[in-house]
This record gives C-alpha cells, structure tokens and sequence, in this order.
C-alpha cells in the first residue's frame, strides 16, 4: 500500500487553512482573556500594585517574544525539512532547538537576578511599587523556563501540522492561572495571602505545569521525530537556520512595546487624556490582529511544508487565500471602529475629552487595519520560507522606521490628530514595500 500523503502536501487549501488556523485563534483568545482577568484581580490589591506589575510588562514582553520568535525559528525550520521529507534536518532542528532553549532560559535567569531594579528604578522611586515589581518580576523572569520550553514545544507540534495539541495546552495553562491567581493573591483555600507574589507564582505554575504535560505526550507521540541529546554537538549550520528566522521575528515581537513607549512620550507632551487614549487603542487592536495572527501561525507550516516540497502553486494558494480572509477581517475591524467608536470607548468608562478625541483615533487609526492586510501575511510569509530578515524589514517599515519620525512632525502641524495619522501612512509606505520585496522573491519559489 501507498504510504498516505501528509494532509499539508495534498489536502485543499481552504479548509486546510481554517482547520489549522482556528484552533490557534481560540488559544489566543483564551490567553488574551487571561491578561484583562489577571490585571482585574492584581487592581484589586491596590493601585501601586497594578503600577508595579505594569512597568514589568516590557520585561515580561522581551522574554516572550524571545520565546515565540525562536519558536517560530523552529517551526519554519522543521516543517520545510518536513515537506522534503529530509527527517535527519528535522531532528537537528528540534535537538538544537530545546538545547538552545535552555541556553535562553540560563540567560534570563542572569538578568532576573541582577537587571530587574535597576530597570524599575528609572521609572520610579516609590518603595512600594519598587517592591512589589521585584517580586512579581524575579519570580516570572527567572522561572521562565516553563514559558520558553513550553511555546518552543508548541511550534514543533505545529510544525507537523498538529495544531489542537497547542490550543489544548494553551488553554490549559490559562485555565490554571485564572483559577489559582485569586486563590494566591487573596487567600483562599488554606493558601496564605501572597499578594503580587501569588500572582506570579500562579503565572508560573501554569507555565511549568504545560511544560511538563508536553514532555509526558512528546514522549509517548512523537510523530517520528528523534531528539538526540547524549551525542549531541552543535551543527552551525542548524543554528545559523534557527536564527535566521528566530531573531528577526523575536525582534519583530519586540518591536510594539518599544513603540508604545516612543508614542506615549510624544503625546504626554501634548495630552495626558491622549495617552490614555492610545493604550484602548492597543487593547482593542489586539482584538483586530488576534485572529490575523492565528491565520499566520496556521498558514506558516503550511506554506514552510509545500516550499521544502517544491509544490509553489499551493505556497502561492496559500498567500493568496490568507490575504482574503485577512482582509475580511480587517474590514469588519475597520468598520466597527469607524461607525460605532463611541460604543466600543464606552467600554473603558470614556467620557467628554477621552470621548471625543478616542473617536477621531479610532476612525482614523483604523484605516490603516485594511490597508495592512497584505502586509502582515507577506512578513509572516517570509518567516514560513526562512527569511526572517525580509520580514523584519517590513515590520521596521510598519512600527518604527515611518511612524516614529512622522508621528514628531505631524504631532507639531496637526497635534494629537497627526500621530493618530502616521498610523495608515505607515501601513501604505508598509504595504508598498513588503510588495517590491515579494514581487522578487516570488521568481525564486
């Protein structure tokens, strides 16, 4: 009998897409939900509370990102050796992969222990905030080995096409947070009140507590993929592989946190109000994105698995279709936020100024959503074939190179409204450039 073709290889692409797809798309809506719960219960402890874990956001942002973009290193890799069917190339990939994670995770411990005051203190000098950031922080940033095992795990079974696993763990890591993050910080069941530190401690368990359950089924499922650490020696060419996808996208994954800050310290010149105004922007837009970037992490090994088995007209497929749904996406988004933007604003107890000034972001902001349709699917495109560096080009395009300078200029002509209007022109100068660069690369497929 004919050994049965991998679904990637053969099965249509539309449904292939949205079986792959949605699954990750309700993992990250759980985990999305799980950041609003979490910020609920640690404002209940106080405001100083809710400051301090605030400020280690950036830290907390830099190690998943590290985490993801590493992950999705490994997935690329993997899946095109996959599609040509080169099992030797697999397994280096996954072997160096949890090696080179643990390398991270010994990196993070350093920083957890010797960065995390310093870092806090060039934002404030209250004690109490500056306490209860170094217990949430030294415990998240140093245990994270739960994290970064766990998301490189995930990007393996996605890689293979295995993408209810991933929600499955996802869901359950969330799940235990949620459920343990109260009884820590308040105190409940016999536990003690543990404050900030209950909070961080049950972001742990959770992590760790996945970790565990994907070696238990790694182990006894491993979709033929045979990691070998006793004889292991480091392959330069594997690690050169790795990174030429990993660090551009945990670059990439770096990149909002550090736009935020520039944004925020351009409108605190001109409004307080506008400040506030950009941080619903951000929760609403993540929203907008959540299901784009589902669709990315589903059309990755997709198009990774076709490309290693030379089958172009269904990488070109793949393109095509994720761009539609992308786009169908982005209008809904574009259209809620030009028609009912008081409604959503009304959402974050918006009122007078906030009211005002929210609406006209939100509308012009949002037309930028449909015309980055394109450009979003093009930069994970260029992950999924293993050239990270092309990706990063154009998110330095979208998120720092444009809007950065022209947000200075315009916020000086037009004040608040002209950074809310360096956001579509940021996306069309994006937009024109991922274009050029695919329009090259498409000849070599």
């Amino acid at each position: 009998m004919n050994k049965i073709e991998n679904p990637m290889k053969v099965k249509p692409i539309f449904p292939l897409l949205i079986s792959m797809s949605v699954p990750t798309m309700i993992s990250m809506l759980i985990q999305s939900m799980y950041n609003i719960v979490d910020s609920i219960f640690v404002s209940q402890i106080s405001e100083n509370a809710l400051t301090a874990v605030s400020l280690v956001f950036p830290l907390q942002n830099i190690v998943s990102a590290v985490a993801i973009g590493f992950g999705v290193g490994i997935n690329s890799c993997m899946a095109r050796s996959l599609g040509a069917m080169n099992n030797e190339d697999v397994n280096k990939a996954a072997t160096h992969g949890m090696v080179l994670t643990l390398i991270h995770v010994l990196i993070f411990v350093v920083a957890g222990l010797f960065l995390v005051d310093p870092f806090l203190r060039i934002f404030t000098n209250d004690e109490e905030i500056l306490r209860y950031g170094h217990q949430y922080a030294t415990v998240v940033i140093c245990f994270s080995f739960g994290l970064l095992f766990q998301l490189s795990m995930e990007k393996m079974f996605q890689a293979v096409g295995n993408m209810i696993i991933p929600m499955m763990m996802q869901a359950l890591g969330c799940i235990i947070n949620i459920i343990l993050c109260p009884i820590m910080i308040f105190g409940k069941f016999g536990f003690p009140a543990l404050g900030v530190l209950g909070s961080a401690i049950s972001t742990i368990t959770g992590q760790i507590t996945v970790f565990i359950i994907y070696i238990f089924i790694f182990r006894k499922k491993n979709y033929d993929i045979k990691m070998n650490f006793k004889n292991f020696r480091f392959d330069k060419s594997t690690v050169r592989k790795l990174y030429a996808v990993g660090l551009p996208s945990s670059i990439m994954l770096s990149m909002p946190s550090i736009l935020i800050s520039v944004l925020n310290g351009i409108l605190a010149s001109i409004s307080e109000v506008s400040v506030a105004v950009l941080g619903i922007y951000y929760k609403l837009q993540t929203f907008v994105y959540m299901p784009t970037n589902g669709l990315i992490q589903g059309m990755r090994p997709i198009i990774s698995y076709n490309y290693g088995a030379k089958q172009r007209d269904r990488v070109l497929n793949t393109i095509k279709i994720s761009i539609m749904l992308t786009s169908i996406i982005m209008i809904i988004g574009t259209c809620i936020s030009v028609f009912f933007p008081e409604k959503v604003l009304m959402m974050f107890n918006a009122h007078d100024n906030m009211m005002s000034m929210g609406s006209t972001a939100l509308r012009i902001i949002s037309i930028g959503f449909i015309i980055s349709s394109g450009s979003v699917i093009l930069s994970g495109t260029f992950e999924a074939l293993g050239d990270g560096k092309l990706s990063l080009i154009i998110s330095l395009v979208r998120q720092f190179i444009i809007i950065v300078p022209l947000a200075l200029i315009l916020s000086r002509v037009l004040g608040v409204n002209g950074v809310w209007v360096s956001f579509p022109i940021s996306e069309i100068a994006a937009s024109i450039v991922s274009l050029i660069l695919f329009r090259k690369y498409e000849k070599l497929l």
